[in-house]
């Protein structure tokens, strides 16, 4: 079937054809996408970056549609135009969400029919994002959501995959496929970039002693003392590190 991109700003992706289903991930404004199943008011769909496979509410969506630029910011408000003024909205795009430029001015860009992002929220879809500890600390304190992709909620898995994919960087979105994916490291010192990975969980290292993961009983995005973090997960979820890698070697 054809390709689609969404259009709104986020949307659920669910694992079965109802709103009552667990919410498994989100898709962002500008995704590439293609509907496998028609069922009702759900669409199967296969997601163009990581091949993911859920159900999405079914919608009008854009089918011509090629990003020239991407959201660098954490969010980024959108605006409508009135006259010659810019009102803001309550909405936003989010981070690593492509957009493709239909009009501009000095401060704003027109990315769809009367809806602005500031021109300072973006940057060329082929900008490389060398500093991925900006981009998770980005998240800092962001609550924490199951199968959430943005700064309004994200689990664990989703952190670490965000900075691949603003990089348009292929990294599988569940735990369980990234430990499969990711090469493993040699040695047992813990030192900036390390992945660690659990059955179920992922986070990485901001430094030696330092960690960062989006961590379901904390309810948020937080930084921890590794070592801590290690002993916590083993004590009260009785589960060990399987894995580790770094985000460098991906």
């Amino acid at each position: 079937m054809k390709n689609n991109f969404l259009n709104k700003s986020v949307a659920n992706v669910y694992i079965k054809p109802t709103s009552n289903s667990e919410v498994v991930s989100q898709i962002l404004y500008g995704e590439k996408f293609k509907i496998l199943l028609k069922r009702k008011k759900y669409l199967k769909i296969k997601t163009h970056y990581d091949n993911y496979i859920g159900y999405i509410k079914k919608d009008k969506f854009l089918e011509n549609f090629k990003p020239s630029h991407k959201v660098s910011k954490i969010k980024s408000r959108i605006f409508f135009k009135k006259g010659k003024r810019f009102l803001s909205s309550n909405h936003y795009l989010y981070y690593g969400s492509g957009v493709c430029i239909r009009n501009e001015n000095k401060k704003y860009i027109e990315f769809k029919k009367n809806k602005w992002i500031k021109k300072s929220d973006i940057k060329n879809i082929d900008h490389y994002e060398k500093n991925y500890i900006k981009v998770f600390k980005f998240f800092l304190n962001t609550k924490y959501l199951w199968g959430g992709k943005t700064c309004a909620g994200i689990d664990c898995s989703a952190l670490i995959q965000i900075y691949f994919y603003y990089n348009r960087i292929f990294f599988p979105r569940d735990t369980k496929d990234q430990i499969r994916f990711c090469k493993r490291k040699r040695g047992k010192n813990r030192l900036k970039g390390d992945i660690l990975f659990w059955k179920g969980h992922v986070g990485i290292c901001l430094n030696k002693l330092r960690f960062i993961h989006a961590y379901g009983p904390k309810k948020k995005v937080i930084i921890m003392p590794t070592i801590q973090t290690i002993k916590l997960i083993d004590k009260t979820a009785n589960l060990k590190v399987k894995k580790v890698s770094n985000i460098c070697n991906i």
